[in-house]
């Protein structure tokens, strides 16, 4: 099966599990919060594996880096475990991110053109940027719309700020994994690679979200 079959199928399986814990969240159960903790776990498992499945020279080198990332993961479980108390804010979250990474991948596929740091990752164009953008500040207008059939100006501008952070978390990913020499943190979800590669739009848009609630 080709890499853009299997991101479809696991992409569909990811998007029925947060459709049931939506469905366990109405009847009272505290789903979103308890996958979110989840994640985050997967997340600092999967750092710490490649770290130790990295040359021992290499993490001599970017030991600095390697440790600063992991001990964020841990601000980032911190903040799943708070804002996955808040299901409609996580669903608001995941919407914004998963279309702007979407809709970065379609389109930056389809238009092409100049890359945004070839170096780091040789696949994102600023189109796809550009593309990700729009579509996560969509899903956000639309989630508004949906749920409370008015247009929040607000909704707009965390459109932007997520989708941004999210590009951005995806972009430090990316960064660490050159470091370290490897495609993917891990294999768990075939054709999106491990928890960490799926959920990097967390990195840094999780915690922001988290320091507003507070």
């Amino acid at each position: 099966m080709s890499n853009t079959g299997q991101r479809i199928i696991v992409g569909s399986i990811m998007a029925i599990i947060a459709i049931a814990a939506g469905v366990a969240e109405y009847f009272g159960f505290s789903a979103v919060r308890y996958l979110s903790i989840i994640v985050g776990l997967f997340m600092i498992l999967e750092m710490i594996l490649c770290i130790n499945h990295t040359a021992r020279d290499v993490v001599r080198k970017n030991w600095l880096s390697f440790g600063g990332f992991l001990v964020w993961l841990f601000v980032v479980l911190a903040a799943a475990n708070v804002v996955g108390a808040r299901p409609w804010i996580m669903l608001l979250l995941l919407m914004i991110i998963s279309f702007a990474d979407i809709g970065a991948w379609f389109f930056g596929r389809l238009i092409g053109g100049d890359k945004m740091w070839e170096r780091l990752s040789a696949g994102k164009t600023w189109s796809g940027q550009i593309a990700g953008i729009a579509c996560g500040t969509f899903a956000s207008v639309m989630y508004g719309l949906l749920g409370a059939d008015t247009f929040m100006p607000q909704l707009l501008w965390i459109g932007i700020g997520v989708s941004l952070l999210s590009q951005y978390g995806d972009l430090t990913a990316s960064w660490i994994k050159r470091k370290m020499g490897i495609k993917d943190f891990g294999n768990i979800l075939p054709g999106h690679g491990g928890m960490l590669d799926r959920f990097d739009g967390w990195i840094y848009a999780l915690p922001l979200v988290w320091l507003v609630m507070l």
